[in-house]
Parts: structure tokens; C-alpha cells; sequence
């Protein structure tokens, strides 16, 4: 069995809870969510990205609008529509039922299902 391949779905799984959690707190612009990931050791490509920010957007979860920049052509900024928030409230109640049962199963305590 090969533990990178686990960890690698494992990551697909909580990318998008991630790109919430940094759409949040203000609207981001693609470089600055890429930054954001690799502060917190989680290495995002560009290509893997723009599909999922596309996907959310056609899901109704995220919003664009267009800036002016200083440094080149108008650049794209996202942020999270109230339909994003409301998803966000709900992975975040599954992230924390997935940590608990992690947990109580690591520790050797009986789960309640």
C-alpha cells in the first residue's frame, strides 16, 4: 500500500474546506490562497487551483469581481457568497465529527455512532 497515495486523496478531501477558511476572511486574489497553502505546508499548484476555484464558483459557493492593479491587467479577486458560508458551516461540523471519531478511535475510546 502506498502511504502517498492515501495522503494525497486525504488532501483532495480538505482543500476545498481550506479555500473557505481563507475566502472567510476577505476576498483573495489566486496568488495570495496559493501563498496562504504553502504558509501552512500545504503545496497547491496553479493548475490544480483554478479548476476547483471554477468549481466553486459554478457552484454557487464563491464570487469574483475584477480589480484594477498597479503591477499589470485587472486581476481577479474571489470571495464567498452567502451559499459559500452556508457550505463552509456545514463542512466545518463534518470536519469536527471526522476529528472527534479520529481521535476518540486513536486514544482507544469507545465511538458513538
Amino acid at each position: 500500500m502506498n502511504a502517498d497515495n492515501i495522503k494525497s486523496q486525504m488532501r483532495k478531501g480538505y482543500l476545498e474546506y481550506c479555500i473557505l477558511l481563507i475566502l472567510r476572511k476577505k476576498p483573495a486574489y489566486t496568488s495570495d490562497i496559493i501563498s496562504e497553502l504553502k504558509e501552512a505546508k500545504l503545496i497547491v499548484v496553479e493548475g490544480t487551483l483554478y479548476p476547483l476555484l471554477t468549481r466553486l464558483k459554478n457552484g454557487e459557493l464563491l464570487d469574483y469581481k475584477w480589480e484594477e492593479s498597479t503591477q499589470g491587467p485587472p486581476r481577479k479577486y474571489y470571495e464567498m457568497t452567502p451559499q459559500g458560508q452556508i457550505f463552509l458551516d456545514e463542512l466545518e461540523n463534518a470536519w469536527e465529527e471526522i476529528n472527534n471519531v479520529v481521535k476518540k478511535i486513536k486514544n482507544g475510546q469507545k465511538t458513538q455512532v
